[in-house]
């Protein structure tokens, strides 16, 4: 019997499972079917694997070496057959579209453009606190598109066949109660909020709130975690300020507030497989997206002031200002 990649990962569910019994369950195979199967890998490979004892199967020191190898070998082999389905259109539906989104203002345009170009398209949609794992799965194929982001010199690492198109490059503003001592104030600097207490999402490995204590100088004192409109209550309440984008729209008891000097952006990014459904219609799509920003922006009137004063206009999408230390990544 000649090995193959489904004898490794059988030998795989044997391991991870701890015994053959539930391996069986996981592979949805007969116990004694494999038992016979791992039998035969044994003898290919030439002496046992596994040993069976009364709790389950553990592996060998020669099972343990076989192991290390199929571990290092399977992702490479699924990430081949995966690029391979993609590129030759195999397995995909150019109707329905999984999408993939952080918290963006850019999510409802991605959505109103694929609709747009695509009709009777169907569309689902996972939401992620972090970029990093949804760029993972848009290059494993498990999502066609998603809205991603970073900040300066936090930039997204390159992916296998995933393409980054920017689409834009924001300021990063601040949300206070509106009984907040500053709130009269037209823009906020970040010393002067060095006392407060805040409210921010918790610690990601996108490094986001890595870039905002570094950029801030101080020490965030940082008593709750939270996301969403678990946020705003808390600020609302006067418990706390927050970061927010600049398209976050004030509600009841809420201001929002540019930062002096303007030390912190975030980049707005559109990512999609190389060989996906999506990729021959990627420019049409960033446009149709950065044109929904933009009345995201008009909305704003706090943002929409703040642009016009700073001579931004709408040339803040798509290549962004100029923001030091920001390399956008050529990764088309």
């Amino acid at each position: 019997m000649e090995l193959e990649v489904r004898h490794l990962r059988v030998l795989c569910a044997v391991a991870a499972s701890g015994s053959l019994r539930r391996a069986a369950s996981v592979l949805g195979v007969s116990q004694p079917g494999l038992t016979a199967q791992l039998q035969r890998i044994e003898r290919a490979l030439g002496g046992d694997l596994f040993v069976r004892h009364q709790n389950g199967v553990t592996p060998t020191p020669l099972g343990e070496i076989v192991l290390a190898r199929a571990r290092a070998v399977l992702p490479t082999v699924d990430d081949l057959l995966q690029v391979a389905t993609l590129a030759a259109g195999r397995g995909v539906d150019r109707h329905r579209f999984r999408l993939g989104s952080v918290n963006t203002p850019l999510l409802g345009g991605l959505v109103t453009a694929i609709h747009s170009l695509f009709p009777c398209s169907e569309i689902t949609l996972r939401a992620q606190g972090s970029s990093l794992p949804l760029a993972d799965h848009i290059a494993a194929g498990r999502l066609e598109a998603g809205v991603l982001g970073d900040c300066p010199a936090y930039e997204l690492e390159p992916r296998h066949g995933v393409v980054y198109h920017p689409v834009v490059t924001e300021p990063v503003f601040v949300m206070l109660p509106a009984a907040h001592r500053l709130a009269d104030r037209a823009e906020i600097t970040l010393a002067d909020l060095a006392d407060d207490d805040w409210v921010l999402p918790q610690p990601d490995d996108d490094r986001i709130r890595e870039y905002w204590s570094l950029t801030a100088g101080f020490h965030i004192r940082v008593p709750y975690e939270a996301e969403g409109r678990l946020v705003v209550e808390v600020v609302r309440s006067g418990h706390a300020v927050s970061l927010c984008q600049p398209t976050f729209d004030e509600v009841p008891g809420i201001v929002v507030r540019p930062i002096a000097g303007t030390p912190l952006w975030y980049r707005h990014v559109l990512a999609w497989h190389r060989f996906g459904p999506l990729a021959a219609r990627g420019e049409a799509l960033t446009c149709l997206v950065a044109q929904a920003y933009e009345a995201a922006v008009a909305r704003s009137r706090v943002y929409s002031r703040w642009r016009e004063c700073q001579g931004f206009g709408a040339d803040l999408t798509a290549a962004g200002p100029e923001v030091p230390g920001h390399v956008l990544p050529d990764l088309d």
